[in-house]
């Protein structure tokens, strides 16, 4: 197990989680990062005390230096700093920040050779191929912290050294919407897209999940994570999220991942891997369990799911596309500028109507990702 760990987006979602199974394990923070939220951040770093916090933004950055002034901690602000993390003494990087921000400083730490446990599926859905060839290349560990990625790692350690794997089978709670038409969905609200039944995320993830993007995303990165071909992927809405994933084998056996929908779980495991220790997380209690359902995915309604299906099939930098045109598309529908269908109408139209080329290199995720953000402003 690690001892010493650095996260990237400490004050979000996942990031306060981490901190929270950091505190269980005793575990050493030797840096710390934020977009700009300095006040959580400040009381990160007088309890935890790194070496190092990275503001993203420069003027909030000064501003945290003043106020932290009184520590040792040395205070950094951009990719820059970012970058600095990933070359820290810690044994594992925690990258749990939100879209497309987190795929140089992941590919910075490979270069690093240091171990990485993720949240951050933007990193692989945009470039997958360049990040993969380079944990190949580098002899490091790129542990899931989603929850359904670590279920499906977590089946597959009981597997045989070739697999034998039939498929995926990728569980989704459906979010709110789960079971409504596209006439019932006209016109939803930001704060009914942003109650989730199950998760306590972040806004994007939620309302990623409530378009089930989410899980578009989720096949894309299982695709490149687990060496897989998408078609032997299968989405399965399971709402009562307590199986977090699972895999099937050649002779039709299927092994699951249960556990409370706590995302504390695949976070401890990423960083205790490949050992297991007592947990924050409660049991589940059986006798209030009355029963688990399962139902098809709806991807006609939820088009966003559908679009990624038909990127990662079109292959090469088309995953980006439809990443970056959906980061635009879900940030003006939280700012009340589009409706809730027409993140998956640009999403969908981004990834049918624009022409980009496999990526060489990381410039080419990025200039790929520009093209889809500029189609969506272009097709309000």
């Amino acid at each position: 197990m690690v001892h010493n760990l650095s996260i990237l987006g400490s004050t979000g979602s996942i990031g306060t989680q981490t901190l929270d199974v950091a505190r269980k394990l005793d575990l050493n923070i030797t840096a710390l990062s934020a977009y700009g939220r300095i006040g959580l951040l400040e009381d990160q770093i007088r309890e935890f005390r790194p070496e190092l916090a990275v503001v993203f933004d420069e003027k909030k950055a000064a501003e945290l230096q003043v106020r932290i002034a009184d520590t040792d901690t040395k205070v950094l602000s951009g990719m820059d700093g970012l970058f600095e993390i990933c070359h820290d003494d810690s044994e594992l990087l925690v990258n749990a920040v939100v879209g497309m921000v987190g795929l140089a400083p992941t590919m910075e730490a490979i270069k690093a050779k240091k171990n990485i446990a993720f949240a951050n599926k933007e990193t692989l859905v945009a470039g997958g191929e360049l990040v993969m060839n380079a944990v190949k290349e580098n002899g490091v560990k790129l542990l899931p912290v989603d929850s359904e990625h670590s279920a499906i790692f977590q089946c597959l350690q009981a597997a045989p050294p070739d697999k034998k794997l039939k498929k995926i089978l990728l569980t989704a709670s459906g979010g709110p919407f789960f079971g409504k038409t596209a006439d019932e969905l006209r016109d939803v609200t930001v704060e009914q897209a942003l109650n989730h039944p199950n998760w306590d995320m972040g806004a994007k993830i939620t309302i990623d999940s409530a378009t089930m993007m989410n899980k578009g995303l989720e096949i894309i990165e299982a695709a490149w994570l687990f060496d897989t071909d998408p078609d032997d992927i299968e989405v399965v809405v399971h709402r009562e999220s307590i199986i977090h994933s699972m895999v099937e084998f050649t002779d039709n056996s299927i092994l699951a991942q249960l556990g409370v929908p706590d995302m504390r779980i695949p976070i401890q495991y990423a960083i205790t891997y490949p050992d297991r220790v007592p947990s924050l997380v409660p049991e589940i209690d059986w006798s209030a369990l009355s029963k688990m359902t399962f139902y098809n995915a709806d991807d006609a309604t939820f088009k966003c799911l559908a679009a990624c299906k038909r990127a990662m099939k079109k292959g090469g930098l088309y995953p980006a596309v439809a990443n970056g045109a959906n980061e635009v598309a879900n940030q003006l529908f939280r700012e009340k500028k589009i409706s809730f269908l027409a993140i998956g109408d640009l999403v969908s139209a981004a990834v049918d109507e624009l022409k980009v080329e496999p990526a060489q290199k990381l410039e080419d995720v990025f200039a790929a990702d520009r093209s889809a953000r500029e189609f969506v402003y272009n097709n309000l």
